[in-house]
């Protein structure tokens, strides 16, 4: 219980991140005239796919308005003006100009599944059947020799051009035997670091291949990493979660599609877009913790009527990530919304800090600054340890006046 306090105490210290959605208006009009030339550009070349969005979309009985609003949400959520809505559109249509490599190493596949997960299409979902996936080894229909040969024809043509997705961690320890591809017995490192070599760009996804994830807890049997504690010197971004949502792959890859360049990452390389917010903050549970309303027990009349989770371990308060916004499985409802606390999953070392059901309260953390109502653009890591310790007081209060109804009730 101690070293888990400890380590509570080392997150709150860490830098956090910070949001600015307003960069002035000669920043975004210097953007949308990039975008328009990258747009333009990729238009001269040949698609790689012979798939046009707009006929998919049509099949799919999804009509222009439905789309329309699709990609005003989705102009939002990449933090950009409505200015650039018509070129996010077009964005969407040219997706099959950019090549995409994803490789699978040490995890349970899951980020693969979600991006299957889906009862009915989305526009999300459509858009990777215009993504040109050159290689994705469960998805694909070879196998064997034929999968390797694919796999370097991919790399080699499109060397310098192609998004490398990465879904797994990376085992270090025993040379890192605990992993390795095919009849070669090339290693999970020795793979990573030959396909990220010619990559444009690398994206991690999943917190395994972000920060370890699970292979990586305590006490990390085959010395699993991230891809950032080996890839140098290339453009990484992380894609956390457990498993990542895929409303974020698809952010990433229509804002690189549309600037041609990774977005705006925070200090663990995450895009801000989508992890600039603590979950707390767009918690649909928010408001009974601010009047004080909290499960105390799994059961309780509390958890029957949706009350706020953090008595009962929930880490909203300190996990970064949209997912309280854009939701799972088509956007149908997420672990909160569910009555299952946030384990913080988009957290570096999550399995050994977070994922367990005790409070936070206890963790007798001091706010240097702010009050547990400003915002993150304003605090930033001000703003996360001063929101603990209010939570902590507020947690507390709670208990006595628990408390002080009961003795009423017993005089």
């Amino acid at each position: 219980m101690n070293d888990n306090m400890e380590r509570v105490r080392e997150v709150f210290t860490q830098k956090s991140t910070r949001v600015d959605t307003n960069k002035g208006e000669e920043f975004y009009n210097s953007l949308f005239e990039k975008s328009k030339a990258r747009l333009q550009s990729l238009r001269e070349q040949e698609p790689l796919k012979d798939i046009d969005m707009m006929d998919i979309i049509d099949s799919e009985g999804i009509n222009r308005r439905d789309f329309m609003k699709w990609v005003s949400a989705t102009t939002a959520t990449l933090m950009l003006p409505p200015m650039f809505a018509p070129l996010v559109a077009e964005a969407t249509e040219l997706m099959n100009r950019v090549p995409v490599v994803w490789i699978e190493l040490q995890d349970c596949a899951g980020n693969s599944e979600a991006l299957l997960r889906s009862s009915a299409p989305t526009v999300d979902d459509l858009l990777f059947d215009v993504l040109s996936l050159e290689f994705h080894e469960t998805l694909q229909a070879c196998a064997g020799h034929d999968a390797d040969k694919q796999l370097e024809e991919a790399v080699h043509l499109y060397k310098g051009k192609y998004l490398l997705f990465v879904e797994g961690a990376i085992p270090m320890a025993n040379n890192g035997q605990y992993g390795t591809i095919g009849a070669s017995g090339e290693t999970f490192y020795e793979h990573l670091m030959r396909m990220s070599k010619d990559a444009a760009a690398v994206v991690a996804v999943g917190t395994c291949a972000t920060f370890g994830g699970v292979p990586a807890a305590s006490p990390n049997p085959t010395g699993a990493v991230g891809v950032m504690d080996l890839v140098k010197g290339k453009a990484i971004v992380n894609i956390p979660a457990c498993p990542a949502n895929p409303a974020n792959m698809v952010g990433v890859i229509l804002h690189y599609v549309l600037t041609g360049q990774v977005p705006e990452l925070d200090s663990l390389l995450r895009p801000k877009f989508a992890f600039g917010y603590r979950i707390h903050d767009n918690c649909e549970r928010r408001a009974h913790f601010d009047a004080g309303e909290f499960v105390e027990e799994w059961g309780d009349e509390g958890a029957k009527n949706n009350w706020c989770l953090y008595k009962v371990g929930c880490k909203g308060p300190m996990t970064f990530n949209n997912c309280s916004i854009v939701r799972y499985n088509d956007g149908v409802n997420w672990p909160v919304g569910v009555g299952r606390g946030c384990i913080g999953c988009s957290e570096p070392d999550f399995w050994d800090k977070y994922a367990y059901e005790r409070p936070m309260a206890t963790a007798r953390i001091k706010a240097p600054t702010g009050g547990v109502e400003k915002t993150v653009d304003q605090f930033g890591l001000g703003l996360l340890t001063a929101t603990a310790v209010g939570i902590g007081v507020h947690a507390i209060a709670s208990v006595v006046a628990g408390k002080k109804a009961d003795e009423n009730k017993e005089i």
